[in-house]
């Protein structure tokens, strides 16, 4: 198959692009500079040429402004602009040439666990978004693959949850304070973290890309969700230190202020109902499986 990725230099972008190439697959990345090679130009801001997508047989977008900082209303703004602006041009793009040449075939979008704040219910793809920035983010951001899916193409949306890799995310970010054995629960510790391994994520969009009975929302996140304190006690563990500085849920509030409530905070235990109905196999379905190879 030939894939177009929007967001190919970023964490999951580069991981998606070797495990193509490792399968025989062609890998094109979508460049907002001078194209090099095979590269195809484009500005999310701007229409893109249908043409520059007639030979592609499916197209993963995975572009879209980190959403790591301190959240001012400008940020929030780019954020989510960052989201739907280019979702809604690459899908307009993807619709029409699918329309003129029935290629490309498939869609597949990165999105958010926008579910809000909701303990411990179990929530699959059928559950309702919930309150907040993100959960507003990822309702737009869904809804702008709507071209796409108006067209006729199967579209999947895969709502990722914490990506645990060595190279990026949240692990990453957690690393050097778990290393001075600085590390503990965050408020609570009783909120969920829904998590899935890095190398399951990818899994999981090669899935998308080749299974026909997967469409619309998917949760892409391991079988197994635990809370903050859970997590924190595992990495612990992964990393022979101990968890023995909480950080109150007021300190969380004051230092990262909303951005720290609805992603360190809020409690979302989500399920991979729609994955495991389709018979993907998970290679990390627990977490201390998980760190470990992500640490190795």
């Amino acid at each position: 198959m030939r894939i177009l990725i929007s967001g190919a230099s970023g964490f999951l972008g580069q991981a998606l692009t070797r495990a193509l190439l490792e399968s025989g697959h062609q890998a094109v990345a979508l460049v907002r500079r001078e194209p090099r090679g095979d590269e195809v130009e484009w500005d999310p801001e701007q229409p893109l040429d249908p043409a520059k997508l007639h030979v592609s047989d499916a197209v993963v977008h995975l572009a879209g402004k980190n959403i790591a900082g301190r959240w001012t209303e400008k940020f929030k703004r780019e954020v989510l602009e960052s989201r739907v602006h280019g979702t809604r041009t690459l899908a307009t793009a993807a619709a029409e040439s699918y329309r003129q040449t029935g290629r490309p075939r498939v869609f597949v979008s990165a999105s958010g666990i926008g579910y809000g704040d909701r303990g411990d219910e179990l929530l699959t793809e059928d559950s309702s978004f919930g309150k907040g920035f993100l959960s507003e983010v990822s309702r737009q951001w869904e809804a702008a693959t709507a071209p796409a899916s108006d067209a006729g193409m199967r579209v999947v949306c895969l709502r990722i949850g914490v990506v645990l890799g060595r190279e990026g995310g949240a692990l990453k970010q957690m690393l050097p304070a778990f290393r001075l054995g600085l590390g503990g629960r965050v408020g609570s510790g009783r909120q969920y973290w829904s998590w899935i391994a890095l190398d399951d994520v990818i899994g999981v969009m090669l899935f998308a890309l080749q299974n026909e009975k997967l469409r619309g929302p998917v949760n892409a996140v391991a079988p197994s969700p635990v809370t903050n304190q859970e997590f924190v006690r595992a990495l612990g563990k992964a990393l022979h230190r101990p968890t023995i500085f909480p950080v109150p849920a007021f300190v969380v509030r004051a230092l990262f202020g909303e951005m720290g409530q609805e992603l360190l905070l809020n409690s979302m235990r989500l399920g991979p109902t729609k994955l495991q109905a389709a018979g993907y196999r998970f290679r990390y379905s627990r977490l201390q499986e998980a760190l470990r190879a992500a640490l190795a």
